[in-house]
């Protein structure tokens, strides 16, 4: 007994059970700063980016079919010693030579600011002029001219950058890179600028200089290529490098855009094809002001000719493009649909451009409202400016060109009739 109570001795007692202390209570929800607004969605409520489609699936070896029919198209030409847009012209109006022919309406790039140039700015795929109507062919390309010789003087004469504040990881200061411009496949200066309004200035001062008025003597269009600035990881349009907006952001920023600026007159491609909510929000914003032209967002005229269906997308016109298997029948046939539905048809030059110069004959002998030719540099895009120049000075020899402002008296367009002045098309005629 004694040895047991020696060990109970020596055994410590168990300390006191504890409870340990009650969980803090959670922190308060954060406070609402100043100036947020009231019931602003937050961005995980926004609408997920729907998918690109598929591509479009291409026949192997279709681009014969459409080879074998433009030269049928040229050698019965030929066989009957006409030209090509006589014959063209023919085959649509059912074998009826028209009485008269309209040169179509010239877009000439002059800056490319997209995605593949080395600046920030990607909206800019191409700013684009477009010379008044009341102008000629030969006029349209000297004006062309005369600003792309500008626009290189301007790259020649920049002073050199500035120093920037910030400092690189070793400490030395940063430098600005230089603006810089080089001649791009599109026939174009492809300049690296940080900033939507950059171009836009340039080509004002540009105005200033030559005695030109921008939105009078001629006016701008912009091809924006949607397609090309959709960033899929963030479900946004990059317009900058580090800057993403929405499909409905970017609504807004062409309103402003086009505010800012009135003398645009003409956005092509501003979404993908996909985003036909946003393309219909865009035209009842400015429809009354702005040409919505889908080039890429389209699809090609066998896709249209398949579906029966050109008006998918909210826009003015479309880009025409003769490439695959797309025959004369086919390029007949859209451009009556294109018509039917009073829209533009706009015949557009593909990125990798040959030497050949029938894209002209076509779009004069289909009638087109416009022609894409791209910028007055390299050799395949300057021999179809030089064909234009040479159909508008066969044209009048033969006394059948149709002057450019009784084609837009004729013209329905709506409010877009005052983009261009009936004043102003006057005075360029006299001239």
């Amino acid at each position: 007994k004694e040895l047991e109570k020696s060990q109970e001795e020596l055994v410590p007692a168990p300390p006191p059970v504890t409870l340990p202390p009650p969980p803090p209570p959670p922190p308060p929800p954060p406070s609402k700063k100043k100036g947020q607004k009231a019931g602003r969605r937050d961005t995980l409520l926004e609408k997920p980016v729907s998918p690109p489609e598929p591509p479009e699936p291409v026949l192997h070896g279709s681009m014969a079919i459409g080879a074998v029919s433009l030269a049928v198209a040229k050698a019965s030409a030929t066989l009957a010693s006409d030209p090509l847009y006589l014959t063209l012209a023919s085959l649509k109006h059912d074998q009826e030579q028209p009485s008269t022919f309209s040169m179509p309406l010239l877009m000439g790039s002059v800056l490319s600011c997209g995605k593949s140039s080395p600046g920030k700015l990607h909206l800019m795929k191409e700013v684009i002029c477009i010379p008044s109507p009341g102008l000629t062919a030969k006029q349209s390309v000297e004006l062309l001219l005369e600003i792309q010789k500008q626009v290189n003087r301007a790259m020649e004469t920049l002073p050199p950058p500035k120093q920037e504040t910030k400092k690189g990881h070793n400490g030395s200061k940063r430098a600005q890179p230089p603006i810089t411009g080089k001649v791009s496949h599109l026939g174009c200066l492809t300049i690296n600028y940080d900033a939507i309004e950059q171009p836009l200035l340039l080509l004002q001062g540009i105005c200033s200089n030559l005695g030109l008025e921008l939105g009078v003597n001629f006016h701008l269009a912009i091809n924006c290529a949607g397609h090309e600035l959709m960033d899929y990881s963030k479900g946004k349009y990059e317009v900058m490098v580090g800057t993403h907006k929405s499909a409905a952001e970017m609504v807004e920023l062409y309103v402003d855009l086009i505010n800012k600026y009135p003398s645009i007159i003409a956005l092509i491609d501003p979404f993908r094809k996909e985003d036909a909510e946003q393309w219909d929000s865009l035209y009842a914003a400015l429809a009354s002001r702005c040409y919505l032209i889908a080039g890429a967002a389209s699809g090609s005229v066998s896709k249209l000719l398949e579906c029966r269906n050109i008006s998918t997308l909210k826009s003015h016109g479309l880009i025409i493009k003769h490439t695959n298997q797309t025959t004369m029948s086919d390029l007949v046939e859209i451009t009556h649909l294109i018509n039917g539905k009073k829209l533009l048809a706009v015949f557009g030059s593909t990125d990798s451009e040959s030497s050949d110069d029938s894209l002209v004959d076509l779009a004069v002998g289909f009638g087109a409202r416009f022609i894409k030719l791209g910028g007055l540099s390299r050799g395949e895009r300057m021999t179809k400016y030089n064909r234009l120049l040479a159909i508008e000075e066969e044209l009048i020899q033969r006394g059948v060109w149709e002057d450019a402002t009784a084609t837009m008296a004729e013209e329905t367009l709506g409010l877009l009739d005052s983009i261009f002045p009936t004043e102003v098309i006057e005075e360029s005629a006299k001239t």
